[in-house]
Formats: C-alpha cells, sequence, structure tokens
C-alpha cells in the first residue's frame, strides 16, 4: 500500500447553471422515462452516459427538425434565436435550462447589435454558447480564439469586446490592452462568469498544498482546458484524466498527499470514483 492521503477541493464541481439543467432533466426522466436534450447536458461523457441510463437522448440540430410534439430540453450553454422559432414551428415544449449567466450576456450582445456596434467575442469557435451568442447578431459578429486570429491593422477604430462565460479573466484583460495599444477604441464588456473566474484563484490556493493533484474534467469542457492549466502552472505535478480508469499508480510515491479538483462540468461522484481508486492504490 502507497498509504496516500487524497482530499477532493469543496470548491470543484458542477457550477449552478449545471446542476439546474442537470436537476431539471432529473426531474421530467423520473416521471416520463425519457427526454430529448439539444447537445451534450454537460461536457462530460461519464455525466452524459449516466443521465443516457435514465432515458436521456442527446440530438443535434439536424434530429431537431424532424421532431414534432416532444420535449427537448436546452441546456445551460442557451441556442440562438432560431432554434426558439423552430421549436413554434414544429410544436416542440422546450424546457429551457439556459444558465442566467448566459441569458444576459446574450441579452446585452443583441442590445449592441441593435445599436449597430462593432462586436467582437473571445471565446471558442463552434462552442455551443458561441452559437447561441452569434445567433443574437444574425452571425454578423466576429469571434476569435487568440488575438492572432485578427488583422488588426484592419479593425474598426472602435469596437465592442465581449467573452465567452467560461474563459480566462486575465486574458481576457490582456486582449484588451493589447488591442487599446494599437489605437483601437475598446468597450470591454467582462461577461466571464464569476463561479468560473473565482474558481482560477481558489484552484491556484489548493494546487499549492499537494505533492501531486488530479485533475477530473471532460475532454470537451473548455473550462476545465483553462482550470487544468491553472493547476499545471502552480502545480507541475498535475495529471488530467477524464475517467476513473484513467489514474496510474507510478504517478505516485509512498506517503504523498493528493488533491483532487476538477471544472464547473465536473460531476462530484466522478471525483469521489478517483479518490476511491487513489486509495486502493
Amino acid at each position: 500500500m502507497l498509504n496516500l492521503s487524497v482530499t477532493i477541493d469543496k470548491h470543484s464541481g458542477f457550477c449552478f447553471g449545471v446542476v439546474y439543467a442537470i436537476e431539471m432533466a432529473e426531474e421530467i426522466l423520473e416521471q416520463e422515462g425519457k427526454l430529448y436534450c439539444l447537445g451534450d447536458i454537460v461536457h462530460n461523457d461519464e455525466e452524459v452516459k449516466r443521465l443516457q441510463a435514465k432515458g436521456l437522448k442527446i440530438i443535434n440540430h439536424d434530429t431537431l427538425k424532424g421532431l414534432r410534439n416532444e420535449k427537448v430540453l436546452i441546456r445551460a450553454h442557451g441556442e440562438p434565436p432560431s432554434t426558439y422559432q423552430l421549436a413554434l414551428d414544429n410544436n416542440l415544449e422546450l424546457i429551457d435550462a439556459s444558465c442566467p449567466v448566459v441569458l444576459k450576456l446574450q441579452n446585452r450582445i443583441k442590445n449592441s447589435y441593435d445599436k449597430n456596434e462593432k462586436i467582437y467575442i473571445y471565446g471558442k469557435h463552434g462552442h455551443a454558447e458561441i452559437i447561441g451568442l452569434l445567433g443574437q447578431t444574425h452571425n454578423e459578429a466576429v469571434v476569435f480564439q487568440d488575438i492572432d486570429e485578427l488583422e488588426l491593422d484592419k479593425l474598426p477604430h472602435k469596437i465592442t469586446l465581449y467573452s465567452q462565460t467560461t474563459k480566462s479573466t486575465d486574458k481576457f484583460y490582456q486582449i484588451k490592452e493589447k488591442l487599446e495599444s494599437q489605437g483601437i477604441e475598446v468597450e470591454a464588456n467582462d461577461t466571464i462568469c464569476r463561479q468560473v473566474s473565482n474558481r482560477d484563484a481558489e484552484l491556484r490556493d489548493f494546487a499549492k498544498l499537494f505533492d501531486k493533484i488530479i485533475f477530473v474534467a471532460g475532454t470537451k469542457s473548455s473550462n476545465g482546458k483553462v482550470l487544468y492549466e491553472v493547476c499545471k502552472q502552480t502545480n507541475p505535478n498535475t495529471y488530467f484524466v477524464s475517467r476513473p480508469e484513467e489514474v496510474k499508480k507510478e504517478w505516485f510515491n509512498a506517503g504523498e498527499s493528493v488533491g483532487i479538483c476538477g471544472a464547473t462540468s465536473t460531476p462530484m461522484w466522478l471525483m469521489e470514483q478517483v479518490k476511491t481508486i487513489i486509495e486502493n492504490f
């Protein structure tokens, strides 16, 4: 036995937006045994499998077009206006679990668009939240993952800058400063969810306390990639896993302390499973 001491970060686990969506889904699944969900309810394969076993059916937008008279869950990431119109046309009952933080951002972007502002959004191309945000501008806003994608000398003199809710706060302000240094007037809207940005500092503090860190997140989670890097920068002995089976015994030495943490899309039950495996080494 390696006699490892293992601690789960109490600040890790689902954000309130994800908790809300999953609670809504579970309630309907208990009553009806079936519910359609537009896209993965959360960017965590293990949690998706758990809910699929209860009757959740994950569909894409093409499948949605062919559905009639059904209930469909809108997940926390939100959807563009076209999805709501399709629901009306197809007599679909939408169970809207869009995160309130995302809905507020959608509304702000729509207001900027209505004022003919030049809108730039710092976010991940093709991400579900970004598709919903772009829909507020008839897909006219410019999305960029990295400032290097922008031809700075060709940008408008004045732009309105927004961010996907799960991006890095530090990076957002670095982008703002870089744009302003090029003589561009930037109306910056820090629209990053504080449940996400606060975890940055909390994880730095947590990662310092242990010999090894196991970061648990889904491979599709944008937030997971950002927070994993935060841990890795603070504690180089940080390992990324998406499933308990991926944890390797050779990562640890006898008597070490191990911290387990995760993304806003990582369920607590999954971190508990990882803890059990490590304790059994």
